[in-house]
């Protein structure tokens, strides 16, 4: 059994620096050494190893085990869902549903600034809410790049639109963890973030034309951009304090692209943007709407059977005791499961940590959305079986880097975590006193690039907030949901992420320039959530 040790210096801010030091090397990486990215993830686990080993004294055989740990993960589920998400968008463009898709969507507008506000910010919300796991990122912004966005372009503008529904994910598991930690209802946690994310939701789709065609693209389409920003912002407020997170993206997601839709027949900017580069408009073809519905098949296949997934009566099938939990595989890792003891205030006793690889074969996400890919073949007349299985040897050929990579990162993420250099890192920012509720959310921007998962940050440093909230006198609902939103914001370049989203729009190898192009943004709606957050905890 060994004990973490958050302060192996002996000063708090010293052991911090250090155990910083991985994310400040792959930060050095991509942007002064512009290394590839799985080159970046893979220099930086060694770089993570002998800090956890030599510095804050993890046990060898301990720290391999966590990589071993980190690296599986990376593989299943993260991988597999990836790879699933590629091959369901594959088998939707070799079935020449995607010319019907790309059809209905430049019959409700030619202009690319409105597309994206449907596509790359709605529609990803959408699928944010309903998957999350990289599915949004991948999916929308290979669909940006067919509508005619130059590729790292589509893959930075999917990223930051994520901003707006990074912390509802996968039917709103982040805000139900980072609840489940502070010890209060998932409810009361979504109504406490209805201060903060609602308004940056409102300007995402500003800043999404902005960075597309600048102020001027905002004055263009201003009518559009109001009731896109309106009318998801307003409905997910409305979901969050009156249901909980759980539908909180789902709902405004497809009331705002239902919404816009509509409001697009009777309203288009007068001059129609066009990227630099990208097809001429196309005659408009006409399309019966059982073809359009047919088209947009794979997606609400894909929404159905994940909503299923994630119904609580079909969760208690393999938990335990449930008829099908022998469907699940659990390996206790050797050598670390129960062999780390995590300590307060990290948590709130001296508590071992689980290291347990789970293989859910059946109720994996990626597992939904293999059985969507099944169906979408199933109900295709113009793909064939062997057809089918070239685009998954197509999907494994284009992400296997990519998904190499996200293994080198959750290496590093899970040696980070059970070596305790998160904890330091945390335990120094904590000591920032009354000050801290502007440093909340940097706590958990670090634990998002970390980890690559809102989900994973909040347990990481949820407790930690809480504990931290109850000493300087603040709400530990307003900086569970600092540890929430600013975690979302590291979200637009988190390794994972990157990796993810270049690969979904044939990039692989450029990580380094899509970092580039990204980054500030991060910034930017980090800097955000640190001085609204300040604000807040003055007055609640």
């Amino acid at each position: 059994m060994w004990q973490q040790i958050y302060d192996p210096f002996g000063i708090e801010f010293v052991s911090a620096l250090v155990a910083m030091l991985p994310i400040l090397f792959f930060l050095l990486a991509l942007t002064v050494f512009k290394l590839k990215g799985v080159l970046a993830a893979c220099f930086t686990l060694i770089v993570s190893f002998v800090i956890a080993v030599f510095f804050f004294h993890m046990p060898v055989e301990k720290a391999l085990s966590a990589v071993l740990l980190g690296i599986s993960n990376g593989l299943w589920p993260i991988g597999y869902i990836v790879i699933m998400a590629v091959w369901l968008y594959k088998i939707a463009v070799k079935s020449g549903k995607f010319d019907v898709i790309r059809s209905s969507i430049a019959g409700i507008s030619q202009d690319q600034r409105l597309q994206l506000l449907l596509i790359g910010f709605s529609f990803n919300a959408f699928l944010e809410g309903a998957a999350g796991f990289g599915v949004p990122i991948a999916i929308s912004a290979a669909l940006l790049t067919e509508l005619g966005f130059k590729p790292l372009k589509a893959a930075m503008l999917c990223l930051i639109a994520n901003a707006a529904s990074g912390a509802f994910g996968a039917v709103g598991i982040p805000v139900i963890t980072g609840a489940q930690m502070g010890n209060m209802t998932p409810l009361a946690l979504s109504q406490t973030l209805v201060y903060t994310i609602p308004f940056i939701s409102f300007c995402i789709p500003f800043l999404l034309i902005l960075i597309v065609d600048g102020f001027k693209g905002i004055k263009e389409t201003l009518p559009a951009l109001l009731v896109v920003s309106g009318s998801y912002a307003i409905l997910q407020a409305v979901t969050m304090v009156t249901m909980g997170p759980e539908l909180a993206n789902i709902i405004s997601a497809l009331a705002s692209m239902g919404i816009l839709a509509l409001f697009l027949r009777k309203w288009q900017p007068k001059h129609i943007y066009r990227e630099e580069g990208a097809p001429a408009i196309e005659k408009k073809q006409t399309y019966t709407g059982v073809e359009v519905l047919k088209a947009w098949s794979p997606f609400y296949i894909l929404t159905a059977v994940i909503t299923v997934w994630s119904l609580p009566a079909f969760k208690a099938l393999f938990a335990v005791g449930g008829p099908l939990n022998w469907t699940t595989i659990l390996v206790k890792m050797p050598f670390l499961h129960q062999q780390i003891v995590k300590l307060p205030p990290i948590a709130q006793t001296e508590t071992p940590i689980d290291a347990i690889f789970k293989i859910d074969v059946i109720s994996a996400t990626g597992t939904a959305i293999l059985i969507a890919v099944m169906l979408t073949g199933l109900l295709s007349r113009h793909i064939t079986l062997t057809e089918g299985a070239a685009c998954l040897k197509a999907a494994v050929k284009e992400l296997w880097i990519p998904v190499l990579t996200i293994c080198f990162v959750m290496g590093f993420a899970n040696l980070a975590n059970f070596a305790g250099l998160s904890s330091a890192i945390g335990l120094a920012l904590a000591k920032t006193g009354d000050l801290f509720p502007l440093v909340s959310p940097v706590l958990g921007w670090i634990g998002v690039f970390i980890t690559g998962s809102v989900v994973s940050n909040n347990a990481l440093f949820g407790n930690l907030q809480a504990v931290t909230a109850s000493q300087i006198g603040s709400q530990a609902g307003l900086l569970i949901g600092a540890n929430t939103t600013g975690g979302v914001m590291a979200k637009l370049i988190s390794p994972q992420s990157i990796a993810i989203a270049t690969a979904a729009v044939g990039e692989t190898g450029k990580e380094s320039e899509l970092f580039q192009k990204t980054v500030k943004y991060s910034f930017i709606l980090l800097g955000i959530v640190c001085i609204w957050t300040f604000i807040l905890a003055q007055f609640i």
